[in-house]
């Protein structure tokens, strides 16, 4: 079956930018000699090994390792007494905060929290050592959800926890760490003006992001006080900057050497490991290397949080939505800082609501500290807003597609968070949606059904530097501090290429360690694209100018009579009279070094202008009614991506986050026990969508430009996830008739819906 592939509606031609150049570490990951955390080996390494607490809230009385002391097969040994002092003072708390969950104090607050650790000749050695390690705890009650957090008279789980309002910060013992508030025009007016509302609860589980390649980190104290870390890392100057918080030393005393990346999607972000692997280090006078098994990786790295919202929604006979409120209870794990903040922003922000009013709220629970994930706080937030959309358009007897387009943000509109929406593609997706066959080919089948839902991401920028060195061949080498997730060494250069009229294959690009390029900020929002293509951009440019200088030089002429096109320096009035001042970018590179030496250009952006991502998709759904068994026969997304650099990873981007965002309704969840033990700590019981589960993912492109970017670049990595679970609960009401609030949606939850529906 034939889909239409991509609408296009940039109307700007390039010659580099939208090919599908092959990427160029690609040969180097296929072959096996890409290098990621694991496979880092020098001359005296040894290996660490974490002691983590069986317990998910539990006072530390003592930790014990005499027995290891004069043990010939440990190199050291660090506890919470080997990081340097801190200030008592409640400017310190989240210095604290990032302390504690890399090597617990006085009190543990998650299973898998890091107590002790151990550096030996071998792992297996640093294993068995582990085991000599005595700690004598004090077991507390947990709190494992953040409706129970908040809703129940709980074990406080922070006593010098203060609650952040939005202009105050309170001091009151409780587990909700800050509170968020939107609004906008009279809620309460707006309801009474509605001639529909419905109101529902939905909770969501804890779920991680699946990346291949769990956590490492390998470091080297060197004795003049130089510490390195080698690791596989989304943002080498975050690893930087939050280990020298952590343990006390300058940022200029840290260098971080970014390697490949199996998966990140957020999560690769913080450092777990690194300060650990450093005070074992500096103890031992040896590099340490610390590699996390599957199961560390998902008891003790930051997952995506659970959460609690209750959602209001209402509009009059028209279609047209007047009023919305919301409540948002994210979990934070043990530690403050959820993205309630952002499923805050967005759970309204792909519609013109003339009346609402958000809370948020960052809940403290005995669970891992949560990170980033693909749109962090957005899924959660588009999982409520679309089922009740969806349930108001069948209370009107409205098409959900048209009431979606009635009411959608377009540019103008404000968000809920203040800001008014720049250009976006809103109704341009909305559009494609509408006219494609997916959506318009019937479906006759028993219990299967068709759901749609949209979303909205803000995208991300952020600082980003960019040199490019030309050499003698007239290739470049291109240097950036964004490390590679998802094909950006390509999607860089090709904009590099683009401006300097040559071919992708002739950029060479290299991500380099924080000592060699400047400040970049982490490769994440969906931002590396814009941000650091538009350093590679201008870094072109000002290459551009030199080179055309230098020809100036050569030919003895004004440079405003050197033009450059095509690949080819002309000077003159007359250009075809004259053939002599004709020059290509290799001959100009040949003659540099008698001429003056190398050229290089460079560029630092503040990545401002990112411009929002919107999208939508289509799902098809078959439900067997005796098992709860739900399969997905169809899925189509059609996505507003700016601008797309190089349509395969976009493509890939929109398939790879809808599986996710399928896995993430389907099957994923943290599964814990009454004790806030994770019960399926390996990818065997926690699992993710296979090949077996996923249909082919039909992609559409919508290209309506952002103006803040030379080629209209928007990010385009994380939109795609946000409307997966919104629309498969939307298919499966379709197909049996049940309305499911709670994600995700096995087997189990769609049979407690069937057999709810007939009592």
């Amino acid at each position: 079956m034939n889909y239409e592939s991509n609408i296009v509606l940039s109307e700007n031609q390039y010659k580099v930018v939208g090919t599908r150049p092959v990427r160029h570490d690609g040969v180097d990951k296929v072959t096996g000699r890409a290098l990621y955390g694991a496979d880092i080996h020098m001359p005296q390494l040894i290996y660490g090994k974490i002691l983590r607490s069986p317990h998910a809230h539990a006072r530390i009385l003592s930790i014990n390792v005499d027995k290891l002391i004069d043990n010939p097969l440990i190199e050291a040994v660090v506890t919470c007494s080997d990081l340097p002092e801190m200030e008592p003072g409640q400017e310190n708390a989240s210095l604290k905060y990032l302390r504690d969950n890399v090597i617990a104090s006085d009190k543990v607050l998650y299973k898998g929290q890091p107590v002790a650790a151990v550096a030996a000749k071998s792992s297996h050695d640093a294993e068995e050592a582990l085991t000599l390690i005595e700690v004598e705890y004090e077991i507390l009650n947990p709190v494992t959800t953040a409706y129970e957090s908040i809703y129940e008279n709980t074990t406080v789980i922070h006593e010098d926890l203060n609650t952040t309002e939005t202009y105050a910060s309170i001091r009151n013992p409780r587990n909700i760490a800050s509170h968020i508030q939107h609004s906008i025009g009279d809620v309460y007016k707006g309801f009474e003006e509605c001639d529909v509302t419905v109101e529902k609860e939905f909770h969501t589980k804890t779920v991680h992001q699946g990346y291949i390649e769990p956590h490492n980190a390998t470091a080297f104290w060197n004795k003049d006080g130089r510490l390195t870390i080698w690791r596989s890392t989304q943002g080498p100057f975050e690893v930087r900057e939050t280990t020298a918080r952590i343990l006390n030393i300058d940022v200029s005393s840290i260098k971080v050497v970014p390697l490949e990346i199996g998966g990140g999607f957020g999560g690769k972000f913080d450092p777990y490991g690194d300060p650990v692997a450093a005070l074992l280090s500096k103890k031992s006078g040896k590099p340490v290397k610390i590699v996390m098994s599957r199961s560390e990786d998902l008891e003790s790295t930051g997952p995506t949080p659970g959460s609690y919202i209750k959602i209001r929604i209402g509009a009059n006979t028209d279609g047209r939505i007047l009023a919305a409120e919301a409540l948002l209870a994210y979990e934070a794990g043990a530690y403050p800082g959820s993205p309630v903040d952002s499923g805050a922003l967005c759970i309204f922000a792909a519609y013109d609501i003339p009346n609402l009013e958000i809370n948020g709220y960052d809940v403290v629970v005995n669970k891992p500290k949560t990170a980033a994930y693909r749109a962090p706080g957005a899924t959660n937030a588009a999982f409520a807003t679309e089922t009740v959309i969806d349930e108001i358009a069948e209370k009107l007897n409205i098409d959900s597609l048209d009431l979606r387009i009635k009411n959608a943000a377009k540019e103008g509109t404000r968000r809920p968070d203040g800001p008014i929406h720049p250009k976006i593609g809103s109704l341009e997706v909305l559009k494609a949606m509408k006219e494609h066959h997916h959506f318009n080919t019937p479906i006759n089948k028993p219990n299967e059904g068709r759901g749609i839902a949209i979303g909205y991401w803000m995208n991300g920028g952020g600082p980003a530097s960019c040199t490019l060195q030309v050499n003698y061949d007239g290739t470049i080498n291109l240097n950036e501090g964004s490390p590679d997730i998802g094909g950006t060494r390509t999607s860089v250069a090709m904009q590099a290429a683009e401006v300097l009229g040559l071919q992708a294959e002739d950029i060479f690009p290299s991500v380099l360690d924080t000592d060699a390029i400047g400040y970049t900020s982490g490769t994440g929002g969906s931002s590396v694209t814009f941000k650091t293509g538009r350093a590679a951009y201008d870094a072109a440019l000002d290459l551009k100018r030199k080179l055309m200088s230098r020809a100036a030089r050569i030919w003895d002429v004004d440079i405003t009579l050197v033009a450059y096109q095509n690949g080819e320096f002309i000077a003159g009035i007359d250009h075809a009279s004259n053939p002599e001042q004709h020059m290509t970018f290799r001959e100009l590179a040949e003659q540099l070094e008698d001429t003056g030496g190398p050229i290089t250009g460079s560029a630092n952006t503040n990545g401002e202008g990112e411009g929002g991502a919107f999208a939508g998709c289509i799902v098809d759904a078959k439900v067997d009614p005796e098992t709860g068994k739900v399969d997905i026969t169809r899925f189509t997304i059609i996505q507003d991506v700016g601008k797309a650099i190089h349509p395969s990873y976009v493509e890939g981007q929109m398939q790879g986050g809808s599986v996710q965002g399928i896995g993430w309704a389907m099957n994923e969840e943290y599964i814990m026990d009454n004790k806030g033990h994770m019960m399926n700590s390996n990818l065997l019981d926690y699992r993710m969508p296979t090949s077996l589960d996923i249909p082919m993912i039909d992609t559409v492109i919508v290209e309506v430009p952002n103006p803040r970017h030379p080629y209209g670049v928007r990010g385009v990595g994380e939109v795609s996830i946000i409307m997966p679970p919104a629309a498969i609960a939307n298919a499966i009401y379709q197909a049996v008739g049940i309305r499911l609030n709670n994600l995700p949606m096995n087997p189990e939850t769609v049979m407690k819906g069937i057999w709810s529906s007939q009592e």
